[in-house]
C-alpha cells in the first residue's frame, strides 16, 4: 500500500510537495511518484528547455500506468488518464498560462512553463508526458518550430524508421533546414527544425507536406504520405498533420506511459540507427543526460537566433508540386472544419463518387 506522507522537493530553489510518493507508477520497474519527479527534477534543464514558454497539454496519469488502463476519450470521459489541456483547478500563482485557440474556435488557457517547478508540480499530479504546441506563450500564432513524425506502420518498426531518417536528414538539408532527432519513446522517430518565429501553422503543414512527398519519391517502398490508413501498407508514414493546429508532438524527455517507463530522448544522428528507444528509460536517461547534456538545447525558445532556419525553400518545393505535379492538399484530422482547398475527407473504400469513376 502507497504510504500516504508526502514529501517536499527542492525545485529550483521552491518546495514542491508530493504526495503518496510511494504509490508505484510503472509497477513493471517498480518505479514510484516520488522517483518520477525526481526524474524530471534530474533531466530538468532539458525537459525545462523542451517546455519554455510554450502552451502544453498535460498527459496525467494519476494511477499509475497499470495492465488494463485506458485512456478518456471525448466519446467515453472515464477513463484511467487523460489529457489535460486546461490549467488545473487550485494550480499555485508561480504557474503562468498561455491562450490557445482551437480549431473549433473555442480557446483554453494552458500551462507555459518556464521553470522547473512548474514541471515537478505537473508530475505531482501524475503528469508523465508533456505535449507542447510548436509555439511561444507571446504569439501563439508564430510556429518555431518544425516538427515530422516517422511513424511506423504495421510491419515497420523504429529500425525502419531510423533508416528512412538518413534520406531524411538529406532531404532538410538540400532545403537549409537543420534536424534534430529523438526517439519517440515508442517505435517511431522524431525530427524537430527551429525556425525564425514567424510562420503559420498552413505554412509549416503545407512545408512539411512537401518535405514528405519528396522523401515519399525518393523511398516509394518505404515511406509514405497517405492519410488513410489503409493506403500505407508497410511503409513509414510521414504525419503531416502533427503540423496542424492543436496537434501536439510528446516533449523530449517526456516519460511515455508504458511498461518499460521509457523516455522520448535526442539523439546525435551518428547514432540514429545504432540505439533503440528501449535503451532510453527513467532509470538510464538521468546518467546520460548529465554525461551528454542537452541534446536539444538549439530548439529552447531562448537558443542563438543563428540556429535558425527558413521555410522559404520548403515551401518553394511545395509550390512546384502544386503547380508542375498537380499535387495539393491532403486531408485534416477529421475533428477540424473543412479547410479551402483540401481534398474529399472521405476514406477510399467508403468513396462512392471513386468506385463510380473506376466503374
Amino acid at each position: 500500500m502507497a504510504s500516504s506522507n508526502a514529501v517536499e522537493l527542492d525545485a529550483g530553489g521552491r518546495t514542491v510537495r508530493v504526495s503518496s510518493p510511494d504509490r508505484v507508477v510503472f509497477p513493471d520497474v517498480g518505479a514510484t511518484k516520488r522517483d518520477v519527479v525526481e526524474y524530471f527534477l534530474a533531466v530538468g534543464d532539458g525537459i525545462l528547455g523542451a517546455l519554455l514558454d510554450r502552451p502544453t497539454t498535460l498527459e496525467r496519469w494519476p494511477k499509475g500506468v497499470f495492465e488494463g488502463a485506458v485512456m478518456a476519450t471525448r466519446s467515453d470521459s472515464h477513463g484511467d488518464a487523460f489529457y489535460q489541456k486546461r490549467v488545473p483547478k487550485g494550480a499555485p500563482d508561480y504557474v503562468r498560462t498561455a491562450r490557445i485557440a482551437f480549431p473549433s474556435g473555442r480557446t483554453a488557457d494552458e500551462v507555459a512553463p518556464h521553470e522547473i517547478a512548474v514541471v515537478a508540480w505537473a508530475a505531482q499530479l501524475g503528469t508523465l508526458t508533456f505535449h507542447p504546441w510548436p509555439v511561444r506563450g507571446d504569439d501563439v500564432e508564430a510556429v518555431d518550430q518544425l516538427r515530422i513524425d516517422l511513424d511506423p506502420q504495421p510491419g515497420t518498426d523504429y529500425g525502419d524508421a531510423a533508416e528512412v531518417s538518413g534520406t531524411l536528414r538529406e532531404v532538410l538539408g538540400e532545403l537549409d533546414l537543420t534536424g534534430y532527432p529523438k526517439t519517440s519513446g515508442g517505435r517511431g522517430l522524431h525530427v524537430f527544425v527551429p525556425l525564425a518565429p514567424r510562420w503559420s501553422f498552413q505554412q509549416a503543414r503545407r512545408a512539411t507536406i512537401a518535405i514528405g512527398r519528396e522523401l515519399e519519391r525518393r523511398l516509394p517502398d518505404r515511406v509514405t504520405t497517405r492519410w488513410w490508413k489503409e493506403e500505407r501498407g508497410r511503409r513509414i508514414f510521414v504525419d503531416y498533420n502533427q503540423m496542424a493546429r492543436d496537434r501536439t508532438i510528446a516533449s523530449a524527455y517526456s516519460l511515455r506511459p508504458n511498461r518499460r517507463a521509457t523516455v522520448s530522448t535526442p539523439l546525435d544522428w551518428d547514432e540514429v540507427g545504432e540505439v533503440h528507444p528501449d535503451d532510453f528509460t527513467i532509470a538510464t536517461v538521468p546518467e546520460r543526460f548529465a554525461e551528454r547534456g542537452d541534446l536539444f538545447a538549439p530548439l529552447r525558445a531562448d537558443r542563438d537566433p543563428g540556429l535558425d532556419c527558413s521555410l522559404d525553400a520548403a515551401l518553394d518545393l511545395a509550390r512546384t508540386d502544386e503547380e508542375e505535379h498537380g499535387l495539393g492538399d491532403l486531408p485534416y484530422p477529421p475533428e477540424y472544419p473543412k479547410q479551402p482547398g483540401e481534398p474529399k475527407r472521405v476514406q477510399p473504400s467508403r468513396d462512392a463518387d471513386r468506385h463510380r469513376d473506376q466503374d
